[in-house]
């Protein structure tokens, strides 16, 4: 029916206009619809770009200072190009960052004491940050198969930043790994780590001493200075005979570690951290003969375990995802802890395959507990066994009985390689002669 207002002769020319209208219509429409696209595109490519930045400085930050020069090196080995935006903008958030660092070191060198410890809010700020689904992301990143094309490039860029020997490897050529977690839990070939004879506890990582000495009161060192409470690194005492029956109960951290020695009165607790950089050796092997009785499995934080925030951030080893194994050996306790990391995207032991880390989603203040006792399940090795390895470098915290006065073979900042000795059989001989003689002074590691 056509409307009043409308003339039979003016609704004439809207049909004949009508086949030139609407295409103009739907074309407009088409037009509006690309620029919401595209506005889309640009506003999802800005994001990416931000994650781009924060994963550069994630993967910096994840980095120890020997791993930043290499990086260093194998940049300046580029010609000069030009940039595209996303990399300038990575340039100079890197740049930025290394400034910061020269600040904070600058920061340490003037402060009473040298040392600078994190303030509770800069600690809360840094554990906001995604760590744990970036180490996720990049786990997977790390398994993704590398086509034969790309190895050479890909892998032999991670071999020339981080040092990694090559010759040393069970398989030399790197076209031969078909990911970069292939690359990083390489095997060694035979005999390439012999273990000292004469020790009774050997390093068990390649990597960095961290600290080594004898246990105070129950307090740990991550590095000298920066303590943490040997009560919250391994939680309540279940292992030892003073327990059975039930958990002990929480008391001072000197009775806790008096309780976790067999003999408190003749011998002392000992304590060497190994920090494994990224282009180590990522396995890590039994360090003396002893049985394995209980494993303990902290799911925490995934923040950076280098030497540079382990100086920054206290308790950073109480914070961190971690999972102990205790046992005994000739003296008494040991247990061995391999602590995680951001972008260590799993921590496997090869007799547990129960154990999962770097699980989704995790609970604060919880723990999972496995025994191993009794003869039909007790986990025995041999000094030097492969027990278990890293899909990164980490650390390796090692707390074991022996001797008061014995004496340390390593000291803080020393390289060390799997079998090499820690505790030889001579540095108990003068602490094993008599019946508990006074300690001399001057013996062990001094802090």
């Amino acid at each position: 029916m056509q409307p009043r207002y409308l003339s039979t002769e003016l609704t004439a020319s809207l049909l004949q206009l009508q086949p030139l209208v609407v295409p103009a219509v739907r074309e407009a429409t088409r037009r509006a619809s690309i620029l919401r696209l595209a506005k889309t595109v640009s506003t999802a490519f800005n994001k990416l770009l931000l994650l781009l930045l924060l994963a550069t400085l994630l993967l910096l930050a994840a980095f120890d200072i020997e791993g930043m020069a290499g990086f260093g090196r194998f940049i300046h080995s580029f010609k000069w190009t030009p940039l595209p935006l996303g990399v300038g903008f990575a340039v100079i958030a890197s740049l930025q960052y290394r400034h910061i660092r020269r600040r904070e070191a600058n920061r340490l060198q003037n402060a009473e004491g040298g040392l600078v410890l994190a303030r509770p809010w800069e600690v809360k700020a840094y554990k906001m940050l995604p760590l744990r689904h970036f180490s996720r992301v990049w786990g997977w990143v790390n398994d993704v198969y590398l086509p034969s094309f790309f190895r050479a490039t890909i892998l032999g860029s991670y071999v020339r930043t981080f040092g990694c020997d090559m010759t040393e490897a069970a398989e030399e050529d790197i076209s031969q790994y078909s990911s970069l977690s292939s690359l990083f839990r390489r095997a060694l070939k035979p005999g390439v780590r012999p273990v000292c004879p004469t020790a009774l506890i050997t390093s068990p990582a390649d990597g960095t001493v961290m600290e080594a000495a004898a246990v105070s009161c129950g307090t740990l060192h991550q590095i000298k200075g920066v303590t943490y409470s040997i009560q919250q690194f391994l939680g309540p005492n279940v292992w030892s005979k003073k327990s059975k029956g039930g958990m002990a109960p929480v008391t001072a951290d000197c009775c806790y570690q008096k309780a976790c020695l067999s003999d408190p009165v003749a011998n002392d607790l000992y304590q060497v951290v190994v920090y494994l950089a990224p282009g180590d050796y990522h396995r890590f092997h039994s360090p003396a003969e002893w049985s394995v009785s209980f494993r303990r499995h902290f799911p925490g934080e995934l923040l950076s375990v280098n030497p540079s925030l382990a100086s920054w951030i206290q308790n950073l080893f109480v914070l961190n995802e971690r999972v102990a194994y205790v046992g005994q050996w000739r003296h008494g306790f040991i247990s061995m802890t391999a602590v995680g990391a951001t972008n260590v995207g799993s921590v496997k032991v090869y007799f547990d395959e129960q154990l999962r880390t770097n699980n989704r989603t995790w609970s604060r203040y919880v723990y999972h507990d496995k025994h191993f006792s009794g003869k039909a399940s007790e986990v025995c090795f041999e000094k030097g066994a492969a027990f278990g390895e890293f899909n990164l470098g980490s650390t390796i915290v090692l707390l074991f009985e022996a001797p008061k006065g014995s004496v340390l073979n390593v000291r803080p900042g020393q390289k060390l390689r799997v079998g090499e000795a820690i505790v030889s059989a001579k540095s108990f001989a003068d602490c094993t002669s008599g019946e508990h003689e006074e300690v001399k002074q001057g013996k062990g590691v001094e802090r």
